[in-house]
């Protein structure tokens, strides 16, 4: 395939004509996130920039979608009426590949398994003008960052870690499938404009520091909620010590801290990657427009006045860390590993090391482990628990083949995975550990959720940098410092390994692929799509009514009081259900099994059923039904499954402490309600019986407030106040039934 540098050459020309009207308006210098962000506004004279208050129409260059979450969005496009997609458009098979045996068997077992599926989205993606990635073609955000991503330009992807091309300098943001049709069309994406957090780097990586402990120290400093509506820009000289795939790792990962997305500056080290993987017309155009690539010399100088919050890290001190179990935000060096386990009740013997994934896949991360696993094979050892390598595409499996770097890791006893997501998403049939058995692994992932890896609960997942975690699949434990300590050889002997080594390009280049890719069809019109009516996978979808307003909002039962953590995973499950993604009746009967119940503790049901059965019963009589939440509701993927399933059976309104940015976007665009307390410890008012009445609906306005009146069952009344976020678009979407009817009805 061939680059689109016209592409880059209109975004560039634009940025040029755009900035200095913008820079003007603010009165002031612009950071970097500002220049592309604000160079993509739909109205550049006259949008609000009030940063954290106003909501920005923003026109990205592209769309990138993933298999699991790009059937619900092409179903829903296909329902706009659109003969083709109003900007270049890409779907990528990666998610559907369950990791077993190893790399022929599972794509060969996903083709026949997942047949249905990838035929009908490569027949949609010709018949409506989308590049079509297929199954073992590689991670999506890998094959962005290969093919697609160049500094200064703005995508979104329907999945959380869209944010990796960040490290090449775009803004590139997680979204929701109907945000993502909203573009497919040809409407502005809207988003909060958000705050900026300035990630300020001095020193230098080495050793065995690396990027992905810079985004472990952002995580534990921010917690998993301290990026929610924030874009992430890290600036200063330490930026200048990190592989342009090494800026994405840590872009990839700001995904955990809840960040609308994370940013670097253009430099040499992208400059090299992008030549490297042929994209030298895109460095030389950089060049030409490199004042618009980097923020203006006055951010630099005195940071605190363009950003909302600063934070320092010294890349010369930055210990190697964990982060586990169960949270991406708990930070363990790897010196206090063993004795942190111990101190918590942590099984401190390993039971599998994985590493890759999008967030680690890159040339460097696995010339890095492959480094640590030449130094052990040629002390005579294997590893002494499973070791699972994926590359992150079919180009990064085919340059590590031919430097033998692929044999290496056999040798030493590894499993190599398809490209694709695998055990990160849960994708994994793992045979070794029965479920319900308390066991520790370390990934190099991005995710450890409760059951994220193998759907077992007691599951402990660790989360380090590929090297760390290579080193602890020769000891098997966490009773070892890799930095220090030496591994029992089995001859008797000791070893200590030597600190990690790696090429961010290989010294021979890579060997370019496009294994597997279909390029738009010209003649995408005479495509036909076919979804069979019988199909378990795939179903059309019917619009969802429209509010019949107060009327549904009257007498609402709590189908969930949800109890901490209540992520996408226990709203909508993956791993065996993501080959349902496509039906959404039949994926509705996983809606909040991994919820916990705050009235009676247990998961996934209530009223002596599981959650989906009680709503299902609900909705054939009619009622309706309402979720009440804890803090930072909805956190993790992206999936809009998770919004769209409680609203197929039946949910109105979703009340709680606080929402994640994506999933409380996904929400509004399905007409279900999303209200934050007014006063968190309103929370505790809710029982398990209570009949619900949500009012004022019909003044419902951008700040306006919402009453929530609670009937207990021994004859008392309560009323709650809410809050919301809804825009005056979003209102719209709302009384329509969701955003999807708004854009059919304004085509009327």
């Amino acid at each position: 395939m061939e680059f689109d540098i016209e592409l880059t050459r209109r975004v560039y020309e634009h940025m040029k004509k755009t900035i200095p009207i913008i820079r003007e308006r603010l009165g002031r210098p612009m950071t970097y996130a500002e220049k592309v962000l604000f160079s993509h506004l739909d109205d550049p004279e006259g949008q609000d920039l009030t940063r954290g208050r106003s909501e920005l129409l923003l026109r990205p260059d592209r769309v990138a979608m993933q298999d699991a979450t790009a059937q619900m969005a092409i179903l829903q496009f296909m329902t706009a009426g659109r003969s083709s997609v109003a900007v270049p458009t890409t779907v990528h098979c990666d998610h559907l590949i369950l990791a077993r045996r190893g790399a022929e068997e599972d794509l060969a077992s996903a083709q026949d398994i997942n047949g249905e599926v990838y035929r009908f989205l490569r027949s949609a993606a010709q018949k409506y003008g989308m590049g079509f990635w297929g199954p073992g073609a590689g991670i999506i955000h890998q094959v962005v960052l290969e093919k697609y991503a160049f500094p200064g330009g703005m995508m979104i992807g329907t999945d959380s870690h869209t944010p990796n091309a960040g490290g090449m300098g775009m803004v590139a943001v997680g979204v929701g499938g109907a945000d993502a049709v909203d573009v497919m069309v040809g409407m502005p994406w809207a988003v909060a404009n958000p705050r900026l957090i300035g990630v300020y780097l001095k020193g230098k990586l080495s050793g065995w520091t690396s990027p992905k402990d810079v985004i472990l120290k952002v995580a534990e400093t921010l917690t998993v909620k301290g990026g929610t509506g924030k874009i992430v820009e890290y600036f200063g000289p330490g930026t200048a010590s990190i592989s342009a795939t090494g800026k994405c790792t840590i872009t990839n990962m700001g995904a955990e801290i809840g960040a609308t997305t994370s940013i670097f500056p253009y430099d040499e080290r992208q400059a090299r990657y992008l030549a490297a993987t042929e994209r030298e017309a895109v460095v030389e155009l950089a060049e030409e427009y490199i004042e618009f690539l980097r923020a203006d010399s006055e951010v630099d100088k005195d940071p605190e006045r363009y950003f909302d919050e600063i934070i320092e890290i010294d890349l010369d001190s930055l210990e190697p860390h964990l982060v586990g179990p169960h949270t991406p935000d708990l930070a363990h060096p790897v010196s206090r590993m063993g004795a942190d386990a111990r101190e918590n009740g942590w099984p401190v013997e390993i039971s599998a090391a994985l590493i890759g994934s999008c967030t680690n896949s890159s040339y460097e991360d696995l010339s890095r482990a492959a480094h640590i696993v030449r130094q052990a094979v040629s002390a005579g050892m294997k590893t002494r628990i499973p070791l699972l390598v994926t590359p992150g595409s079919e180009q990064i499996h085919k340059t590590i083949a031919r430097d033998g770097l692929l044999d290496l890791f056999k040798e030493a006893g590894a499993v190599v995975l398809a490209n694709a997501c695998g055990p990160c998403i849960g994708q994994w049939k793992r045979d070794d550990v029965p479920e319900g058995t308390p066991n520790s692994i370390v990934t190099s992932y991005n995710r450890n959720f409760k059951k994220r890896n193998d759907g077992n609960p007691a599951t402990h997942s660790f989360i380090g940098s590929p090297e760390i975690v290579t080193a602890y699949a020769f000891a098997g434990t966490f009773d070892f410092n890799p930095l220090n300590d030496a591994v029992p050889k089995p001859d008797g002997g000791e070893f200590c390994f030597k600190p990690p080594e790696g090429p961010e390009i290989p010294e021979r280049g890579f060997v370019i692929d496009e294994t597997g890719f279909l390029p738009p069809d010209e003649k995408g019109a005479s495509v036909e799509v076919v979804v069979d009516p019988g199909s378990e996978r795939l179903a059309l979808l019917e619009p969802f009514p429209k509010w019949r307003i107060p009327e549904d909002f009257e007498n609402l039962s709590i189908l969930v009081k949800a109890k901490g953590k209540c992520t996408t995973d226990h709203i909508s499950q993956a791993g065996p259900w993501l080959r349902y993604r496509g039906h959404l009746d039949k994926i509705s009967d996983n809606m909040f099994l991994g919820a916990v119940n705050a009235f009676t503790e247990e998961v996934g049901q209530s009223h002596g059923k599981p959650f989906p059965a009680l709503a299902r019963k609900w909705k054939a009589s009619g009622r309706g039904w309402i979720v009440v939440g804890d803090e930072n509701y909805g956190e993790g993927s992206s999936r809009e499954h998770a919004a769209m399933e409680p609203r197929h059976l039946g949910c109105r309104a979703v009340i709680v402490k606080s929402f994640a940015r994506i999933h409380e976007t996904n929400l509004k665009k399905q007409g279900i309600l999303p209200l934050w307390f007014k006063n968190p410890a309103d929370y505790e008012t809710f029982r398990e019986d209570d009949v619900i009445a949500i009012r004022g609906l019909e003044n419902l306005a951008p700040g306006s407030e919402v009453s929530v009146l609670v009937r207990h069952s021994d004859g008392s009344e309560e009323t709650v106040l809410a809050r919301h976020t809804l825009t005056e678009s979003q209102v719209r979407w709302f009384f329509e039934g969701s955003a999807l009817n708004a854009i059919r009805a304004s085509d009327a």
